[in-house]
């Protein structure tokens, strides 16, 4: 065993229990994410006496006007904020994945945040009300960045390590027992080749008992079979067997896992990528008003 157990003192358990038990309770209930987690960010960052005397209508300097407004999330941006397909959601519902959101990235940027029971506990819970769903005794570490996170599915006793960047412009599906080590990137989007503006959307699926280790990368649609390893820095480009370990730039199929030969694809065997399968489409509005930020002339040579 690699790991044993750690408890926090008495006093500083039920602090916790107590933190985490009113913010999981504001945020079910009917008042605005907004203002919960302006409320929740001013606390965190120990700025509430400044924050009052702002609200009071006192002078501040224009650097802590922009601070003391920023733990409002309706006063950022996000780059996921800019996406077309934003456009197509329900009413609110990327809305408040956006102050969910922030409300995570924000807490990173506290002390806090390196208090390790504390962090998991908290990003646990806030993650029951961000993901689609989130299943049991699941620990996310620090720096971990999503697109909206509402179309993230994670199941019962994943990890994930810090810097991880989990992209759900499309669909990202994560089953159980999953261990996604630091640097890791799973996509759920691509870009055209000539047209980087535009964009196809995926299902992204990493099923159960799934190891990515260090700094690999995903493609969007592309399913990581059960009990597969991906090796460290390898680019996943097509789909992955069970049980198969892969490796390099793009990711080939070196070995089955020892024990697993005999309900295993053969290393050699033609595996079947069912990518194309896993496109989303989706519409956007007729009257969008697109922005191409890099004005290319995209036209070939005559």
């Amino acid at each position: 065993m690699t790991k044993r157990h750690v408890s926090l003192p008495d006093a500083a358990e039920e602090g916790l229990r107590s933190f985490l038990e009113e913010v999981d309770r504001r945020l079910s209930g009917d008042e605005d994410t907004c203002d919960v987690v302006e409320d929740v960010l001013v606390d965190l960052h120990g700025d509430r006496d400044a924050y009052e005397r702002w609200r009071a209508g006192d002078d501040v300097s224009p650097a802590e006007r922009v601070r003391l407004q920023g733990y409002d999330p309706c006063n950022a941006t996000l780059e996921s904020e800019y996406y077309a397909e934003v456009e197509t959601m329900a009413d609110n519902e990327y809305e408040r994945s956006k102050h969910l959101q922030w409300l995570w990235r924000q807490f990173d940027a506290t002390p806090m945040a390196d208090n390790v029971e504390f962090a998991l506990r908290f990003r646990r819970m806030l993650a029951d009300h961000l993901f689609a769903e989130c299943g049991d005794d699941c620990r996310f570490f620090k720096g971990i960045t999503f697109t909206y996170g509402h179309n993230i599915s994670v199941g019962d006793n994943v990890v994930v390590h810090d810097d991880v960047h989990l992209d759900d412009r499309g669909e990202l599906s994560i089953g159980d027992r999953v261990s996604i080590s630091d640097g890791v990137h799973v996509y759920s989007h691509d870009h055209d080749v000539v047209d980087q503006t535009q964009v196809e959307n995926y299902h992204t699926i990493v099923e159960d008992d799934v190891r990515l280790t260090f700094d690999a990368m995903v493609r969007a649609g592309v399913k990581i079979g059960e009990n597969a390893i991906v090796g460290a820095r390898s680019v996943v480009q097509s789909d992955v067997p069970a049980h198969h370990v892969v490796v390099g730039m793009p990711a080939k199929s070196v070995s089955v896992k020892p024990g697993w030969e005999d309900v295993a694809e053969p290393v050699d065997a033609d595996h079947p990528d069912g990518r194309a399968e896993r496109k989303l489409p989706y519409d956007l509005p007729e009257d969008l008003e697109p922005f191409d930020e890099f004005q290319r002339d995209l036209s070939p040579p005559e």
